[in-house]
């Protein structure tokens, strides 16, 4: 089964955002190009507001992705879980529109019998660990997140060895907002290797706004970019190399 590359933007964030453009609206757009966007809102002792959930909700939802309220010390597990909950959406979706189109009706995986659902909930699996995989990785580091960016660190490195150990390739970027001299700004360009953000995170400097709409509006723009870059290197090549 042809599924192409699963594409997602991972928003990890505390709070609400407060300058730029909607980015629940941002969201929508992201979604609409095949591009599902995942939100980790991090809390620590404190309880999250309700409009700060709220946003982290909406914005997964107009994204087509996963949402999870999760506390610092928690963060690991919940990045892996999330990323692999989004692929498995992802690919259930892919699944459904294939059988609609081997039925031609609206049947969806849930409306099979069982035996036959279990054939296919395997096939997603298979799915879940050959499939090519891009993430884009939005880290929120305005001044709330100051002691928690050392556990965000340490949750994508945890996120960089899971992921190494599925079939399909992986790549990821890495972006913080508000950046130290503009709203959004690359920490770390596509490779296959989280690990080389090691360096990284030292150099961050956390404070000021929190510029959600413009960093996943600045995703998209990465992704579109990408896009553009391969199909000039190859029409036929359905994953893009690091050495690009």
């Amino acid at each position: 089964m042809k599924t192409g590359t699963i594409k997602q933007i991972l928003l990890i964030t505390d709070g609400c955002s407060n300058y730029g453009d909607d980015p629940i609206a941002m969201a929508t757009l992201a979604n609409e190009q095949g591009i599902a966007v995942n939100v980790i809102g991090v809390m620590e002792q404190d309880v999250m507001d309700q409009k700060s959930m709220q946003e982290i909700e909406g914005i997964a939802a107009s994204g087509g992705g996963v949402s999870q309220i999760v506390y610092a010390k928690q963060l690991s597990q919940t990045v892996q879980m999330v990323t692999r909950k989004a692929m498995t959406q992802t690919l259930q979706g892919v699944v459904n529109k294939q059988l609609k189109e081997i039925l031609g009706n609206d049947m969806t995986i849930e409306e099979l019998p069982p035996d036959k659902r279990g054939e296919v909930v395997e096939v997603v699996d298979e799915l879940g660990e050959t499939a090519n995989l891009q993430v884009l990785i939005l880290v929120d580091t305005s001044a709330s997140m100051k002691h928690k960016l050392p556990t965000v660190k340490e949750a994508l490195l945890d996120l960089s060895l899971s992921m190494n150990a599925r079939m399909g390739n992986n790549l990821f970027s890495v972006y913080a907002f508000p950046g130290n001299k503009k709203d959004v700004e690359k920490l770390l360009d596509w490779t296959p290797k989280l690990e080389s953000l090691t360096s990284v995170f030292s150099k961050l400097t956390p404070g000021g706004i929190t510029p959600t709409g413009p960093a996943i509006q600045e995703a998209i723009v990465q992704f579109n970019k990408k896009r553009s870059i391969r199909g000039l290197l190859s029409r036929d090549d359905e994953f893009f190399e690091e050495s690009v």
